[in-house]
């Protein structure tokens, strides 16, 4: 009797251990892909399938399965869709997460769970703050990098007054908080601001009131078609050509193509990818415009990125257990398309160059891709904030 007890067992096991590996990884990718951030976000599947591929289709000998939800910029429709993921369909790691407010609500899912948040999307400083967690990463970009590459280029060439047009949510609040302490800290002044809704189609009341504050520079704490739309508008009441500049705080590639060269030429702005840096990002461009016929935006690549290296991770800690993925994914620097010896931070920030460009004139682009000039490389360790000052509890100062 015993005997068989203990054979029993070890069918059991064995059976276990066969269902384990015969069960895909999940990886769920989640964003606003439609509404205000639509345009931003188009081609993240294609691209995480890419890392898939590229790491072999499979890890640990399972396979791997990508799964997909619009959280429709709600924070309660991000959290419902991340609960289900890790409780029901046993997903192992979330990325994309757009929109800073979604974030900090998937941010405390995930933390509840010990699950892997991998945020690509999201600006908010806070995540790697406040509200850092030992099982979550901030990828490509955040509030303090846009802030201190953009604004303390703007401020040194002579935009020393500030006129703030926020979007009235967590992460306009913080894209405004720290380019102010960028401006005040170079010298010069916030002379105001107002805050609009998220993706109001109409912004000549926001735009008169900063045109009647003289400010050199019109910072635009918003992103995706709000930026587009506010530009677009600007340029109606002739507030460029009245003298006053326009900051693009958080622009993309895909923006300024919507935006067209005529309408964008000379804006200033940061990127954490290009597609015509080098040889490597032209061709990793030109691979995945045969799945998406469109510019990848750092967005797009901030999932591809995210996913190669949480996959490096797993097979490195030879299982999928979240803590020691994260571990694996501190432990290995970050080599991609898009980043160089990356290292990710015990807060969760991902430390990486970042850059710096220029608007081109139409005369001066060769054609409709070629949007681009570099100003600047800004190292990372100058790009984002220091580790002590961030106060994320994880942190021992």
């Amino acid at each position: 009797m015993k005997k068989s007890l203990f054979a029993g067992l070890v069918l059991g096991a064995l059976l276990g251990s066969t269902a384990w590996a015969q069960a895909p990884l999940r990886i769920g990718v989640m964003e606003g892909f439609s509404g205000v951030y639509g345009d931003l976000t188009i081609g993240e599947v294609e691209a995480i399938q890419m890392a898939i591929d590229d790491f072999g289709g499979k890890v640990l000998g399972r396979p791997i399965e990508i799964l997909s939800a619009d959280h429709q910029t709600k924070p309660d429709v991000g959290a419902a869709i991340a609960r289900k993921w890790y409780d029901v369909d046993d997903v192992k790691m979330i990325t994309g997460i757009g929109t800073s407010s979604v974030a900090l609500a998937v941010r405390k899912i995930a933390q509840e769970k010990g699950k892997i948040d991998i945020n690509t999307g999201a600006a908010s400083v806070d995540l790697t703050g406040p509200s850092c967690s030992p099982t979550g990463a901030h990828w490509v970009y955040d509030t303090y990098a846009l802030a201190h590459v953009t604004g303390s280029a703007l401020v040194k060439a002579g935009g020393d007054s500030w006129y703030f047009l926020t979007a009235d949510y967590a992460f306009g609040h913080a894209l405004e908080r720290d380019v102010t302490s960028v401006v005040t800290s170079n010298g010069g002044k916030v002379l105001g601001g107002v805050r609009h809704p998220l993706s109001t189609q109409d912004f000549s009341s926001f735009l008169l009131q900063a045109q009647a504050s003289k400010a050199k520079i019109i910072g635009l704490a918003n992103a995706g078609a709000d930026t587009i739309n506010s530009i677009k508008q600007a340029g109606e009441f002739g507030i460029v050509k009245g003298g006053q500049k326009l900051a693009g705080l958080l622009v993309f590639a895909t923006d300024v193509q919507s935006l067209t060269l005529p309408v964008a030429q000379g804006l200033v702005l940061t990127e954490a990818f290009y597609w015509d840096l080098n040889d490597e990002t032209r061709a990793w461009t030109a691979r995945y415009r045969k799945r998406k016929d469109k510019l990848p935006s750092m967005l797009t690549v901030g999932v591809y990125s995210s996913t190669l290296h949480y996959l490096k991770a797993v097979q490195a800690a030879g299982t999928d257990e979240p803590k020691a993925v994260m571990a694996k994914m501190r432990e290995l620097p970050v080599n991609d398309v898009m980043t160089k010896n990356g290292k990710l931070r015990e807060d969760g920030r991902l430390v990486r160059d970042m850059y710096l460009f220029q608007v081109k004139s139409p005369a001066e682009s060769k054609g409709k891709d070629d949007i681009y000039k570099l100003i600047a490389t800004v190292p990372g360790d100058q790009a984002y904030r220091p580790l002590k000052d961030g106060n994320c509890p994880l942190v021992k100062n």
